[in-house]
């Protein structure tokens, strides 16, 4: 089935630099901006840290550093207090420096093992936490302020090429190899919860991985079908994308795919709505997170490390040519942000909805508890005389106005039978009516009525109206 990136529609164009930013004698392996947004660091494989102000677009010379072996990692922590460097010659060099003081404090333990570089580091969403990956096949955990090591060595049977914290600070995740395994510790326990993959111990890519979707997914450039023993082809393998449920490390949703060789670089917006790519088949991709759509592509000759700004408005990225090692900033097309962010906020919005939904009703096989109520005492039937006349039941039910000033008619018929036209009587002057009541003698018979009467003599009453009545009901509408 092919996944919607595939069949996005999208731009093609060419990035253009705001400003470039030149210095470095060797390949450069890592960026990272400083929480302000107005500096960047960088470190290279000549051995050397450089600051750069953005807002002059040169250089900070004072601020340049000189490492015993080569860069493979830069990192500022997101209070801007800590610069890190991770990198070495065989030997591990890891340290820390503190902005404000300059003090400088270097952590020792990778550096008991032979060839142990550096080569991956992360710090914690609170800024307490330092995570470094090795050539050593392990990770380790860090405290920034003692410097001491507090978890690890975590040991992963490949070269670990990335680790990430999870922004709750309880799980690391670690990538390892070119991408052909992936593991999540838990940081407290120091056990391996799960892991997918295997590690070939030949290769490492540097490329980054991301926690998303609050702890419960992992983002990261991964190859499934690189067997550990065919002939290396770095080009050829972590060419797709996959997002990953962190309990089970099985792949989430679709999978981002329209690179045709490996991705070295990967970015992920703060707010999670716009992932970048960058690929040795010398473009950089735009992605809609959420939905999987490719944005945008652009033609960028080798391409390799790529990060964002905090406000996702630049875009970062380094490229290496013969004699050639630049970083180049550039806008973030405005368009392809708000577009992302636009479905972000349309997909949030439709799992708030659902997940209210769900909160309202009740789980399956739920059964309200029953309502308790007061008990009370069964009412017996009203007593009912077989005997006693039609009549008089329903004479409780409807009420007849009585009529005065009728006179009898000693003719006896059958009380049923007279005309259902005649008008309502009156009752005899004098007399009483039984209308509504219940103690009149069901043995008494009632007189009946003439047939004809002249105009100066009243209406006569009759004592059971019930042919009178059932012609009224007949033509009332319920």
């Amino acid at each position: 089935m092919a996944s919607a990136s595939t069949k996005a529609v999208t731009t093609k164009s060419i990035l253009k630099p705001v400003m470039t930013l030149k210095g470095h004698r060797d390949h450069i392996s890592s960026i990272s901006y400083f929480p302000d947004c107005q500096r960047m660091i960088s470190g290279s494989s000549d051995k050397t840290t450089r600051q750069w102000d953005l807002k002059a677009g040169k250089e900070i010379e004072e601020a340049w550093g000189v490492c015993e072996g080569m860069v493979w990692a830069v990192a500022v922590s997101r209070d801007g207090r800590w610069v890190v460097t991770g990198g070495g010659d065989l030997n591990g060099e890891l340290k820390a420096c503190e902005v404000e003081t300059g003090i400088v404090k270097t952590f020792k333990g990778h550096s008991d093992e032979i060839n142990c570089e550096i080569i991956c580091i992360d710090i914690s969403a609170d800024n307490t936490l330092l995570a470094s990956g090795s050539f050593d096949e392990t990770a380790r955990i860090w405290n920034l302020e003692t410097g001491k090591l507090v978890a690890g060595p975590f040991k992963s049977g490949g070269y670990v090429g990335a680790v990430r914290f999870s922004p709750d600070s309880k799980k690391l995740a670690v990538k390892l190899d070119l991408g052909t395994c992936l593991e999540v510790w838990d940081v407290q326990s120091q056990k391996l919860d799960v892991r997918i993959g295997k590690a070939s111990g030949r290769e490492v890519a540097l490329t980054p991985i991301f926690w998303t979707n609050k702890n419960k997914t992992i983002i990261a450039a991964f190859e499934f079908s690189f067997p550990a023993d065919s002939p290396l082809d770095v080009f050829d393998s972590a060419k797709t994308i996959y997002e990953f449920d962190a309990v089970t490390l099985e792949t989430v949703g679709a999978p981002f795919e329209g690179h045709t060789k490996f991705i070295g670089g990967l970015a992920l917006s703060s707010d999670g709505a716009l992932l970048a790519s960058a690929s040795d088949d010398n473009t950089i991709k735009l992605w809609a997170f959420e939905s999987r759509q490719l944005l945008a592509s652009f033609d960028v000759q080798d391409p390799r490390r790529l990060i964002l700004s905090s406000d996702s408005r630049e875009l970062a990225y380094t490229t290496s040519t013969k004699d050639d090692y630049k970083i180049s900033i550039c806008d973030t097309p405005p368009d392809i942000l708000a577009q992302a962010r636009t479905i972000a906020r349309k997909k949030s919005a439709r799992r708030d909805l659902l997940n209210f939904d769900a909160t309202r009703r009740p789980p399956a096989g739920h059964r309200r508890p029953p309502i308790s109520a007061i008990p009370m005492a069964p009412r017996p039937p009203p007593a009912r005389d077989p005997q006693q006349s039609t009549f008089l039941r329903l004479s409780k039910f409807f009420r007849f106005s009585p009529r005065t000033n009728a006179v009898r008619n000693d003719q006896h018929r059958d009380p049923l039978d007279f005309s259902a036209t005649l008008p309502l009587p009156r009752p005899l002057s004098g007399s009483t009516s039984t209308q509504g009541r219940s103690d009149m003698n069901p043995g008494q018979s009632s007189r009946p009525l003439p047939t004809t009467r002249s105009s100066a003599t009243p209406p006569t009453t009759f004592a059971d109206p019930i042919h009178h009545l059932s012609s009224c009901v007949s033509h009332t509408k319920y």
